[in-house]
C-alpha cells in the first residue's frame, strides 16, 4: 500500500524510486556505499526493497536506538538482532564460530571473556560468501566505539572482498563525520565509496503519488486539496503519506494535517536538540522568522541573549545544524521543520 506509513518492503508499495534502486543494486559489488537523504525521504524503504530481491544474504541493522555513549553491549546487541533477522542464509556461516551462539532463530554474540568475538572476526567469517551489511542511520555509531567499528570496516574493505557495506544517513554531515571523510586519522580516510542520493519528489511526482495512493484505496479527493497538499508538503514522501492516511481516515483538511505534522516535528526537534544549549533553538527560530544571513541571525541571537556571541561559537552552531541536515545556507530543508521551529522556546 502506497500510504503505508511503515518502511516499504515490496516494490509494488514503493512509488517512483526505480532509478535509485537500480543504482543501489549496481553498486552491490562495491565495498562501501552511502545512501543519503533528509528525514522522511524514504531511505529505509529504498534500502529494504532493493535488498529484498538479491540472492545473497543481507544483514540490516538499525542504529537509531543507539545512545550517544553506547557501550559494547548495545553495539553487539544491534549486530545480534540483525543477524537473527537475516533468516537461514547465514546460519551455516556463523553457527560454528567461536563467540557466536545460534539458538533457533536467535543469534547471540559474545563481546567479552574467553569467547570474545571481535568485529574483524565476525566480518572475516561472513566473508566466506557474498554478504551485504547495511546500517540504517549510521551516523549514530559516532561515540566511544566508533574507531573500533571503523577499524573493522577498513579491514573488511581491504581484505573481505565478498562484503559490501551500505550506510544510510539523514544527518549527512554527522554521517560523513563518523566515516572520517575529511579526517586523515580515520581508518576509512581516502577509501572511495559510491553515493546514492534520494531527493524529494517534484510537483508532478508528488501529485501522481497522491493520486495513485487514493486510486489504490478507492477514494476520490478534490484536485484542489491535492494541489494544496503538494504546495505545503514540498515533495517529502513521509509527509505526503501522512496527508494520504489522514484523508483515508476522513480528515482531509490540509492545514489541520499540516498542524499535526508540525506537532510531530516539534517532538523530533526536541529529541535532536536534547542536551544542546538553548542557542540552537535561537538560531532555528531566527531562520524560521526569515533571517537569511550570518549577520542577521547573529544579531537576533545577541538581541535575544543581550550579550555578544563570538564568531567561532556562532559558526559551530550553524555548522552543527547543517550537519544534522536541518538547515543549509540559512534555509530549512523541510518546511514542516521550519514551522515547528517558529514555536521553539529558548
Amino acid at each position: 500500500m502506497l500510504f503505508d506509513e511503515r518502511p516499504k518492503e515490496s516494490k509494488e508499495d514503493l512509488y517512483d524510486r526505480e532509478g535509485e534502486m537500480e543504482e543501489l543494486k549496481r553498486a552491490i559489488d562495491r565495498p562501501l556505499v552511502v545512501l543519503r537523504g533528509i528525514r522522511r525521504i524514504g531511505k529505509t524503504s529504498v534500502l529494504k526493497v532493493s535488498l529484498k530481491g538479491l540472492d545473497h544474504p543481507c544483514v540490516i541493522m538499525d542504529a537509531r536506538g543507539l545512545k550517544t555513549n553506547y557501550g559494547r553491549r548495545e553495539l553487539y546487541s544491534m549486530f545480534a538482532r540483525a543477524l537473527s533477522s537475516s533468516g537461514d542464509k547465514l546460519r551455516g556461516l556463523i553457527s560454528s564460530v567461536r563467540g557466536i551462539k545460534v539458538l533457533g532463530y536467535e543469534v547471540e554474540l559474545s563481546w567479552t571473556g574467553k569467547n570474545y568475538l571481535s568485529l574483524v572476526d565476525l566480518f572475516d567469517n561472513l566473508n566466506r560468501r557474498k554478504v551485504v551489511i547495511a546500517i540504517d542511520e549510521a551516523q549514530n555509531l559516532r561515540g566511544p566505539l566508533s574507531k573500533e567499528v571503523l577499524d573493522a570496516m577498513a579491514h573488511a574493505y581491504d581484505y573481505d572482498r565478498n562484503l559490501t557495506f551500505i550506510l544510510t544517513g539523514s544527518e549527512v554531515g554527522f554521517l560523513y563525520d563518523f566515516m572520517g571523510v575529511e579526517d586523515s586519522e580515520s581508518p576509512l580516510y581516502g577509501r572511495s565509496f559510491h553515493e546514492v542520493v534520494l531527493d524529494r519528489f517534484n510537483e508532478s511526482q508528488s501529485r501522481e503519488f497522491l493520486l495513485s495512493g487514493f486510486r489504490q484505496a478507492g477514494l476520490s479527493v478534490k484536485a484542489s486539496l491535492i494541489d494544496e497538499a503538494v504546495r505545503e508538503l514540498d515533495g517529502i514522501p513521509g509527509w505526503l503519506t501522512f496527508f494520504g492516511n489522514s484523508c483515508l481516515d476522513g480528515r482531509c483538511d490540509v492545514m489541520e494535517i499540516k498542524r499535526r505534522a508540525v506537532n510531530v516535528a516539534i517532538k523530533e526537534l526536541g529529541n535532536l536538540l536534547k542536551g544542546r544549549t538553548a542557542r540552537y533553538k535561537h538560531v532555528l527560530k531566527a531562520i524560521a522568522q526569515g533571517r537569511r544571513s550570518w549577520s542577521s541571525v547573529k544579531d537576533y541571537m545577541e538581541e535575544k541573549e543581550r550579550s555578544t556571541i563570538s564568531s567561532s561559537v556562532f559558526h559551530n552552531l550553524i555548522r552543527n545544524l547543517e550537519m544534522m541536515s536541518i538547515v543549509k545556507d540559512y534555509e530549512f530543508l523541510d518546511p514542516i521543520y521550519e514551522e515547528a521551529s517558529k514555536t521553539l522556546r529558548g
